[in-house]
């Protein structure tokens, strides 16, 4: 497969599983009911501090994206629309990230400022780390200054090392799981079929591990959290065979 497809499976794959961290638990319209939409006011909210949290960490490796940027895009959205005027507000947040993404000298003082507006919720913390180390690998690998500016966030908003590096690992592991399979012969071992199968019967194995672990099919099955993100990523490495191996017999 093209770097570009894997990099595509990779975000959607990462947005998928840990689409929690996107959804902003906690906050309602009903709290942001009497909030004034001004720029100054988004700009020293929770959710506006963590906005300038989110552009400086998008910008650290030196660029944006096109990944990062639907998965910023899709924070927008989730964000103004718990506030009064969701466009209004929308607006103002992209002209704050804009501003932000260009500023790396105050990170320490935005995160402390955001542990402070939201008097060290840990529930909070978790989400917003959790989004944050999600953008970091979103475009496929995490770069020096990324996991730089991630620790310097994780301090300064008094996040829990031990919660930090979880969250990190378990992206790792399923970016591991997520790069094609080097050798041939490891693809036709993973469906369970040889070099001398034709592609009828490979096609048929490899549907038979696609029910076997289909996230949808295993959601059904009344799974929990953890299976889930397994058998995510085993569809996500049987698909890789299978298309390594279609890729071999043209």
């Amino acid at each position: 497969m093209s770097n570009l497809i894997i990099l595509l499976i990779v975000g959607y794959i990462l947005y998928s599983v840990f689409k929690s961290y996107n959804r902003y638990t906690g906050y309602s319209q009903k709290a942001f009911r009497d909030f004034s939409i001004t720029k100054e006011s988004l700009k020293n909210s929770e959710l506006g501090l963590f906005v300038a949290l989110v552009a400086k960490v998008a910008k650290a490796d030196g660029r944006v994206d096109a990944l990062e940027a639907q998965l910023i895009g899709n924070m927008f959205d989730d964000i103004s629309a718990v506030f009064p005027e969701p466009a209004k507000t929308k607006d103002i947040l992209k002209e704050i990230f804009s501003h932000e993404k260009n500023i790396s000298h105050d990170t320490e003082d935005v995160a402390k400022a955001l542990n402070q507006a939201i008097r060290g919720n840990r529930a909070k913390k978790q989400q917003f780390m959790g989004f944050l180390i999600q953008l970091a690998f979103v475009d496929g690998e995490v770069t020096v200054s990324e996991e730089s500016i991630l620790q310097t966030i994780a301090q300064n908003l008094q996040f829990d090392p031990k919660a930090y590096h979880a969250i990190f690992d378990q992206f790792e592991k399923i970016m591991q799981n997520m790069h094609p399979k080097a050798n041939i012969n490891d693809a036709y071992k993973l469906l369970g079929v040889s070099k001398d199968d034709d592609m009828s019967t490979i096609k048929k194995a490899y549907r038979k591990l696609i029910r076997q672990y289909h996230p949808d099919i295993i959601k059904s099955q009344g799974k929990d959290e953890a299976y889930m993100q397994e058998a995510t990523a085993k569809t996500q490495e049987i698909n890789q065979a299978y298309e390594m191996i279609k890729e071999s017999r043209k």
